[in-house]
C-alpha cells in the first residue's frame, strides 16, 4: 500500500508556526504571505509542519493523487524558500533583476527580503499562480 504523503494540508496554525522565527524573519514572512495571499487568492494553510501554501492542485503518485499548494515558502535555517510551480525556465530576464538569490527546479532561494527588488518577485510570484490557473482546484 502506498505510503500517505508527510507533506499534507492541514489545520496547524500558520501564525504559530511563523511566530517561532527570530524578528527579521518573521518579518519577511509576514510579507510573503501578505505578497502570497494577494496574487493566490488564498488563505495561508499549513503544508505539513514547515510549508505555508496557498490554494492546491492535484500531483499523480502512483496510483493515488496528492495536493500541492500552488505556491508557498518555507523559512529554512539557511534561506527562505520559495516554492513556485512552474520552474525558472522562461524567467531569465526576471530574475537577473531580481537581486541575491538561487534557484532549484521549482524553489527560488532567498537570504532576505531586503535582497531583491519586490516588485520583480511580485511579478515572479503573479506568472507562478498563472501558470497553475488551469490545474488549480481550490
Amino acid at each position: 500500500m502506498p505510503q500517505e504523503p508527510k507533506t499534507k494540508r492541514n489545520a496547524a496554525s500558520v501564525q504559530d508556526f511563523l511566530a517561532g522565527q527570530p524578528p527579521a524573519r518573521l518579518a519577511d514572512c509576514q510579507r510573503i504571505v501578505q505578497l502570497m495571499e494577494a496574487a493566490s487568492g488564498r488563505q495561508a494553510e499549513m503544508w505539513g509542519t514547515a510549508i505555508v501554501g496557498f490554494g492546491a492542485y492535484e500531483v499523480p503518485c502512483g496510483k493515488r493523487i496528492d495536493e500541492w499548494p500552488i505556491i508557498g515558502f518555507s523559512p529554512r535555517k539557511q534561506d527562505l524558500v520559495l516554492y513556485l510551480m512552474g520552474g525558472y525556465d522562461a524567467e531569465a530576464e526576471a530574475l537577473s533583476k531580481l537581486g541575491k538569490h538561487r534557484t532549484g527546479k521549482s524553489c527560488l532561494y532567498l537570504k532576505r527580503l531586503a535582497d531583491v527588488d519586490e516588485a520583480v518577485l511580485i511579478g515572479l510570484i503573479e506568472r507562478a499562480v498563472a501558470h497553475m490557473a488551469d490545474k488549480r482546484i481550490r
